[in-house]
């Protein structure tokens, strides 16, 4: 069984990842979704939030795994027994960044193996950064969003 971890922050998840993903399972059998859990870096959603709404986008995908992690990619990797790690590319200057991470993560384990999957041009502008920005500025994101996702109902949790 090909199994790959596609690893970030999801925060939020948006459509770009959910068209990756659904790309990704064109070449894997299972693919887990590892929301990093980095204290220092903090987020806009708590991790537990952002476990759930990438559930929710991805609800009715039977292959897809939505968990957190903290640590290196790479023995998260080994953990759940992925042999390939999936990222996104929106842009050129995505590549720059992670053919580093890439090459790093190759040096620690090298039987893991790093497949780049490029959005499409109708994704290609959606980033975390972006949804968050209009979701704090009180805009509508959900044009951003995947549709089983009702990210007001998050944005409640955080406002509490």
């Amino acid at each position: 069984m090909k199994i790959a971890v596609f690893p970030g922050s999801f925060d939020p998840f948006t459509l770009g990842h959910l068209e990756v993903l659904k790309s990704a399972l064109k070449i894997f059998d299972k693919v887990i979704v590892a929301i990093g859990n980095n204290a220092s870096k903090g987020g806009f959603f708590p991790v537990e939030l952002k476990v759930q709404i990438a559930q929710d986008a991805v609800a009715g995908m039977p292959n897809v795994e939505v968990c957190s992690f903290s640590g290196l990619t790479v023995d998260f990797c080994v953990e759940k027994g992925a042999k390939f790690i999936v990222r996104g590319m929106r842009t050129t200057t995505d590549f720059e960044l992670e053919r580093a991470i890439s090459q790093a993560n190759k040096r620690m384990r090298p039987s893991i193996l790093t497949v780049f999957i490029p959005s499409s041009h109708e994704y290609s502008f959606i980033s975390s950064t972006v949804v968050r920005d209009v979701l704090v500025n009180g805009g509508k994101a959900t044009d951003f969003i995947p549709k089983n996702v009702d990210i007001n109902k998050y944005l409640a949790l955080i406002q509490k």
